[in-house]
């Protein structure tokens, strides 16, 4: 039953008198005890050097007799290298004498798979994409990339199913899984990149491996999901047909789950993309290495344009992948001449692709796209770049300069000067108002380790980053799910915009803000709020449409105006979902602000980063760890906050 009363944030009807008294007494005793206020850098716990030797006694003194560990490692590398070369060979580089396959006939054959997939919309978007590649000389790159994704998506997607079954088969494991997995997705991928650089060295292969271990999570809980939702009923007849725990679990199951795998497989996918091009920095090579040269040249035109082929790119395997997810329910729809129009489609498209790559061998212009052909829109870009910043650079520079005056340095002043007992205190006392005592204290455990190995004062400009970011798409986001919500006019065209938004990879949105703002806090802010306000959007417009509109008309009939019902029932009764997608912001905005450390933020993303330049294992460890543990902080407060407002209006 819906209740009307009104809603306290913690416990209903409690007072927040602990923890204020609990911040008082904290902040007089920063304010007399200069250890409260900065922590001293003889108590730091040498946690990185600690972890650092760890991995160099791993990787250098690790000896079984017959071969060391890093002769190990070595050879499962090597041997992870001869898919690797072989799809490279055959995707672009070629073999010795025999030219790899045909850029001609990978189009033809790509647009008919997409068309047999998806109809012509897909077959079109296929034609331009790899269109695209061909004719602005990004065809090695793409295929580079794409070998990686071939390699990366089959190796997540069976760690992620072994994952989900083994907490199928034994359920007191899925607790351990649980919490290894929400670490796993809070982790930066640049912190994946160290550990398999030191083990693996710098190769495609390590980049793959990296790529893929960072997905696992996104399948092992698509599997998961998947198999809770499959009907008890079905489970009980293979019980009572004599099938073991084991049996049920890969006869039964996880057929029955076809659907949510191949959901997971979608975002397996994506993940895998936006992680291969971060991956580019230890050696995978393809769009994201061209991407991020163009990056450090300031070669803007260049950039931008392998920024649209990693676009183009990511909409294309999200959407194949999407659509073969659900092909099967629409086969029954199709008619006997459109699926006989599929089928001969995927005959000519096989029959190209094998003929173009035959001839390829004699007929050079069917083996690499004519270098006389390539276009290129850089020198234009470049002038554009040149012209706004030559004309409109003071006005630029003023508005920049009044938002770090104004806004940004005060800001990022009082998160820095705020002492760390007062800090650690102050998310106490948010866990415990929110739930108890011991959620309190375990998310209080969680900041204090970023006091104790010195990482305070990057993770508070993390934390002036992320509430920067949050805020403004909060501004933008909100009002527009408000307007998504109460008109379907406008919530299809929101939708298709928050879809494009969270296939971009993250890479893309520094371009842009790079050529405005050069580097800084202002074009990493940007950056994080275009990543992350598609949740907000998104999870605004579906609360609002989940309210049940028997409520609507009664306060309809009760004489409220169209305002009143929103202020005061439709916002109240969303707020669960709003926050919800507040949750995702913020996880977005934190994943993506890792990556702002390529624009010169000084967070502990750009100590991830630093490591990673100079090959130090152990504080990018321990700098990921300390992204990863804000990640959990923000994303357990807001889900208690979310539940408790739950039960407050009589929700399960």
């Amino acid at each position: 039953m819906l209740r009307t009363s009104s809603f306290h944030i913690g416990k209903l009807g409690a007072l927040p008198i602990v923890p204020i008294a609990l911040l008082t007494v904290c902040a007089i005793v920063a304010a007399f005890l200069p250890v409260a206020s900065i922590y001293p850098q003889s108590a730091v716990v040498p946690i990185s050097r600690w972890v650092g030797a760890f991995m160099d006694w791993l990787v250098h003194d690790l000896d079984f007799g017959l071969f060391t560990f890093r002769e190990m490692t070595r050879w499962f590398a090597a041997i992870a290298n001869w898919p690797m070369a072989m799809l490279n060979m055959a995707l672009w580089k070629g073999f010795q004498g025999i030219a790899a396959v045909s850029w001609v006939g990978v189009i033809v054959a790509v647009t008919c798979l997409g068309y047999w997939v998806g109809r012509w919309r897909l077959a079109l978007l296929a034609l331009i994409s790899f269109g695209y590649f061909a004719v602005f000389g990004f065809w090695e790159s793409a295929m580079m990339t794409l070998s990686s994704i071939i390699m990366a998506v089959p190796l997540s997607c069976i760690l992620g199913v072994a994952a989900g079954a083994l907490c199928a088969r034994t359920p007191r494991v899925e607790v351990a899984v649980t919490v290894a997995l929400d670490f796993m997705q809070t982790v930066p991928v640049f912190a994946y990149l160290l550990p398999v650089l030191f083990l693996f060295g710098f190769s495609p292969v390590s980049a793959a491996l990296a790529t893929a271990i960072y997905a696992v999570p996104a399948m092992a809980r698509a599997t998961i999901l998947g198999m809770k939702s499959v009907p008890t009923e079905i489970s009980e007849y293979g019980l009572i047909a004599g099938l073991t725990r084991q049996q049920l679990v890969w006869a039964v199951l996880i057929p029955a789950s076809r659907d949510s795998l191949m959901l997971g497989l979608n975002q397996v996918i994506v993940l895998s993309l936006n992680a291969v091009i971060i991956a580019s920095l230890i050696g995978a090579g393809g769009l994201g290495f061209d991407v991020l040269s163009a990056l450090r040249s300031l070669r803007i035109g260049k950039g931008l344009e392998a920024g649209i082929a990693i676009v183009l790119l990511a909409i294309f395997l999200d959407r194949i992948s999407a659509e073969i997810a659900e092909v099967s329910t629409r086969a029954p729809q199709r008619g006997a001449g459109e699926a006989q129009l599929g089928r001969s489609l995927l005959i000519v498209g096989a029959t190209m692709l094998m003929l173009t790559t035959v001839l390829a061998n004699w007929v050079g212009w069917l083996a690499a796209y004519p270098r006389a052909f390539v276009l290129t829109t850089g020198p234009y870009i470049t002038q554009a770049v040149d012209y706004i910043n030559v004309n409109y650079f003071s006005v630029i520079d003023s508005v920049a300069s009044f938002l770090y005056l104004s806004v940004l340095n005060p800001v990022r002043d009082a998160f820095t000067g705020l002492p760390w007992l007062v800090g650690v205190a102050a998310i106490f006392a948010v866990g415990y108002q929110v739930r108890s005592v011991l959620f309190g204290a375990q998310m209080a455990a969680l900041s204090m380790f970023l006091v104790v190995t010195g990482l305070w004062h990057a993770a508070m400009i993390t934390c002036y980053l992320i509430s920067i970011s949050v805020i403004l798409a909060l501004l933008i986001g909100f009002p527009l799910g408000i307007l998504g919500g109460l008109n379907a006019i406008f919530s299809r065209p929101l939708q298709i915009l928050c879809d494009i938004l969270q296939t971009l990879p993250s890479f893309i949105y520094l371009i842009p803000v790079i050529m405005l703002f050069r580097v800084g806090d202002i074009p990493a802010i940007l950056a994080v709020v275009c990543y992350s306000i598609a949740p907000i959007i998104r999870y605004t417009d579906a609360g609002l449409r989940g309210v049940d509109p028997s409520l609507i008309e009664a306060s309809k009939a009760m004489g409220c105006s169209r305002i009143q019902s929103l202020s005061f029932l439709r916002l109240p009764l969303a707020v669960p979902t709003i926050l919800l997608g507040l949750n995702q912001t913020v996880m977005l905005a934190i994943s993506m602000l890792v990556l702002t450390a390529l624009v010169g933020t000084e967070d502990l993303g750009r100590d991830v980063y630093v490591a990673l330049s100079h090959a130090d294992s152990g504080a990018g460890l321990v700098a990921g760890c300390g992204i990863a543990f804000i990640s959990i902080i923000a994303d357990r407060v807001i889900r208690a906050t979310a539940d408790n407002r739950r039960k407050a209006l009589g929700f399960n």
